[in-house]
């Protein structure tokens, strides 16, 4: 890894410190918010939605004016967010309103981030690149599980919010320092290539796109209802509220650093060994822990961390691939639209999932903070999983001619 690259990795890490916030201290919020499941998961869901929106426009934008401007003007929107949710955010309305604002701020630091690394480095480094960006988020939320843990025990989740939205400003000053010496490229269309047969018919890129919609549905209901999951088997076995809810959040954080660790080596493994067979062995492995994770509640705890390590892995692991993969499929002057299109569709499908786990909980529990039946709402969210291993399955038959056409 180089020095620019790590830089910008690490302001990354600090800008998404505040991504995992509402799902590290959610069994406290509905408590103190008086929220259902279904209420509960509907901020996460005006998040999801607000960051797919984010993500069109940003993307959209990027290929107008820069992906540099673009990626440096969103975080700056994104730190100020992050302070407004910790100081205002102190009910079930205003925490939708402000935390769904933090998302729609920060949707422009991801994909321009692909765009520029895509700009940057040549295929044969790119996977790993892109792996180290999609770690660096993993290891954001890792912090943002470990922050809102610390402040939840210290001064409850006002505290939480306070330390979790400190990360984005000091972010944002070093991603600015990062990028000063980086150029502002904008791609111009060739001539005759429009974005219809650039991308629409393009049907490596649309097999991709659709691999994402199918991924994120499962990844990002999984993070959205993992730590209250990993709270719920602390109070299962005994241990209090409260405390279960911040061991929770510990817990978490290692199933984000498991991401981390899939990240930064499957993008590199898919460089080496191709990106089908990478995508193909993590979907089916994450839809398999979907399958099972939410069945282990009551179980032992250790088994539990177990399985939910493997899963945190596999179900990020494809991000890095998913997107280094579509760098490859389509032309530069359209990736940033095609990203856009990609992020509609798959942000919108996760900001679905959390509130259809939320209902799916609410259906198979009685009411109160600890569901003790998962099974089938973790199962809800396997069956992306297992829809995106199907997507990586058929690649191979349009790899040849998609990479034909994009170049």
């Amino acid at each position: 890894m180089d020095g620019w690259l790590l830089s910008v990795c690490l302001s990354r890490t600090l800008m998404t410190s505040v991504f995992m916030t509402y799902a590290a201290t959610l069994p406290v919020l509905r408590s103190e918010w008086g929220m259902s499941a279904m209420a509960a998961g509907s901020i996460s869901t005006g998040f999801q939605l607000g960051y797919a929106v984010s993500l069109v426009v940003f993307s959209a934008l990027a290929d107008r004016i820069g992906a540099r401007r673009v990626f440096l003007g969103s975080a700056w929107l994104g730190a100020t967010a992050a302070l407004a949710f910790a100081l205002w955010a102190r009910s079930y309305v205003s925490g939708l309103v402000l935390y769904t604002l933090v998302a729609v701020s920060q949707g422009g630091t991801y994909t321009t981030a692909i765009m520029v690394f895509a700009d940057r480095y040549e295929p044969r480094r790119r996977g790993a690149a892109v792996g180290w960006l999609i770690a660096s988020s993993s290891a954001g939320y890792a912090l943002s599980l470990v922050a809102s843990g610390l402040g939840l025990a210290w001064g409850g989740y006002r505290l939480a919010f306070f330390v979790s939205a400190c990360g984005p400003l000091v972010g944002v000053v070093m991603l600015w320092l990062s990028l000063r010496d980086t150029p502002n490229l904008v791609h111009p269309p060739r001539e005759g290539v429009r974005f219809g047969s650039a991308v629409l018919r393009n049907g490596r890129a649309m097999r991709l796109m659709l691999g994402y919609l199918f991924h994120s549905w499962e990844l990002l209901g999984m993070w959205a209802w993992a730590p209250a999951f990993v709270a719920a088997a602390f109070a299962v076995a005994g241990t209090g509220s409260v405390r279960a809810v911040e061991l929770a959040s510990y817990v978490a954080a290692s199933f984000h650093l498991m991401g981390l660790l899939a990240s930064s080596s499957m993008g590199r493994l898919s460089d080496r060994l191709g990106r089908r067979v990478v995508l193909l062995g993590l979907a089916s492995l994450s839809a398999a822990c979907s399958f099972a994770f939410g069945w282990l509640i009551g179980g032992p705890l250790a088994l539990i961390f177990l399985v939910g390590a493997v899963y945190g892995f596999s179900a990020l692991g494809d991000s890095p691939v998913l997107s280094t993969a579509l760098t490859e499929a389509v032309s530069p002057p359209y990736l940033g639209a095609a990203l856009a299109l990609r992020s509609f569709l798959g942000f919108g499908a996760g900001a679905i999932a959390p509130i259809a786990f939320g209902r799916i909980l609410d259906l198979t529990n009685g009411p109160g903070p600890f569901p003790t039946v998962w099974g089938w709402a973790f199962v809800a969210l396997g069956v992306g999983g297992a829809a995106a291993a199907l997507c990586a399955h058929g690649l191979a038959r349009e790899g040849r001619h998609a990479e034909a056409a994009a170049r």
